[in-house]
């Protein structure tokens, strides 16, 4: 994405779930039984769980796409049930998998939905559009008069994501909103909605079925198994190197001590001091940037034959470089596999 200057947006607000239940008609067991849980302001939380385990009807309970049954649901601390289901959508960001653009109204036309619908004045509309637009890397005068048809998978989830914000909601939820892209370009749009967040600091809850893309997207999982019930509500780290049962422990994956590989940075080695200096000798060993995670710097020692990596300061096309600036020194197959275990 483009950068564009630090946004100002609406306060991000806590999400409570009060042991919520919900119950479709004539179904034996609750789709979602009693589940309690905190979604601290400004974080990512990740609903994770096998198909039919209550994730997304969780999430479609926070705008009331279905009705609670039994508990409650507080955003900043206001029941949901006490709000009008239409003002509430409105107030809240949405973002799923096909994006749900429409497809004969222009890419602009897209984004300003909500806003023109709250009756924001032409002048208000057309400069958020653009600020969003270009804080997603589609700047309006290039894009602004296209049709989705006319952008690739990427694009569209884009201008999807700047939909979703375009009234400045506190909250944004996402169901599955990267998995009908390619893995390239789904790693790619997850890199841009991170860095996007780091930025404007939105709640967000975010369904997904995959493990990896929940440890790299979310501050917080929620492991839900079937019945509806919550298995484990943790961070990342924690609930890869503590599965509460022998369900958890299977469900993040007999790998999970590479996953946890993800969660620490080159840097983080470089600010501990668990580099060693670079000597001449060095000079024939692979490389990565700083902000490459421990596992890049395992694969590509497996797949370079050797028992370090040097660690470069990352430099950027802005910098007119190659990408990779002064080596910072060298990370051991020890050091890496010593901080994976911390």
């Amino acid at each position: 994405m483009t950068q564009a200057g630090p946004e100002t947006p609406a306060g991000a607000q806590d999400i409570v779930f009060d042991h919520v239940v919900k119950t479709y008609p004539n179904a034996t067991v609750p789709a979602v039984d009693d589940l309690s849980l905190t979604v601290p302001a400004g974080e990512i939380c990740v609903l994770l769980g096998p198909s039919g385990s209550g994730k997304t009807t969780a999430l479609m309970m926070v705008n009331r796409l279905a009705e609670i049954t039994g508990g409650d649901i507080r955003i900043g601390g206001r029941s949901i049930l006490d709000l009008d289901p239409i003002r509430l959508r409105r107030s809240i960001g949405y973002v799923i998998q096909q994006t749900g653009l429409f497809p004969h109204l222009t890419i602009a036309e897209n984004v300003a939905t909500v806003p023109k619908v709250l009756g924001w004045d032409k002048k208000r509309l057309r400069e958020r559009v653009g600020e969003l637009l270009e804080l997603v890397g589609l700047p309006a005068g290039e894009y602004g008069r296209r049709y989705p048809a006319q952008l690739s998978g990427g694009q569209r989830q884009r201008v999807g994501i700047a939909r979703a914000l375009a009234a400045d909601p506190p909250v944004m939820l996402m169901d599955e909103p990267f998995g009908a892209l390619d893995p390239i370009t789904r790693e790619h749009v997850q890199d841009e909605f991170l860095a996007l967040h780091a930025r404007i600091r939105k709640t967000v809850i975010f369904v997904s079925h995959d493990i990896d893309e929940a440890v790299k997207m979310g501050d917080r999982i929620a492991i839900f198994r079937e019945g509806g019930k919550l298995a484990q509500y943790d961070t990342p780290r924690t609930l890869l190197k503590e599965p509460a049962d022998a369900f958890v422990a299977r469900f993040v994956g007999a790998d999970r001590g590479l996953k946890r590989l993800t969660l620490t940075r080159l840097a983080d080695l470089a600010d501990a001091g668990a580099l060693t200096p670079a000597r001449d000798a060095d000079a024939a060993l692979p490389q990565l940037a700083a902000d490459a995670s421990l596992r890049s710097a395992l694969s590509l020692m497996v797949a370079e034959g050797t028992d370090a990596v040097r660690v470069t300061e990352p430099r950027g096309p802005a910098d007119g470089s190659d990408g990779t600036g002064p080596v910072l020194g060298v990370a051991s197959l020890d050091a890496v596999r010593k901080a994976g275990a911390a």
